[in-house]
């Protein structure tokens, strides 16, 4: 048990150091120029191909959604025959 908690306590102490140690490149003003950029593009299809494929995808999920809500509704709405 003793072995086991040296094991972690060495794991985490190395991870939590060399994560520390790591430079990132600052790209905050590239992506500030980019998004402020006035080129008629909504800004939340700005970020590239990924934003408008998640774009596309929850409004696809939206509309099937309502869609599905609508006809679940007019199924409630109508009574069943009695036997």
């Amino acid at each position: 048990f003793y072995l086991l908690f040296q094991g972690l306590r060495q794991i985490s102490q190395r991870t939590i150091s060399t994560a520390s140690r790591r430079q990132f490149e600052n790209r905050v003003p590239e992506k500030q120029k980019l998004f402020q950029e006035d080129n008629g593009i909504p800004v939340h299809l700005k970020g590239g191909i990924m934003d408008a494929l998640l774009y596309r995808v929850t409004m696809g999920l939206t509309v099937f959604g309502t869609a599905y809500v609508v006809y679940e509704l007019l199924v409630a709405s109508m009574p069943k025959k009695q036997k």
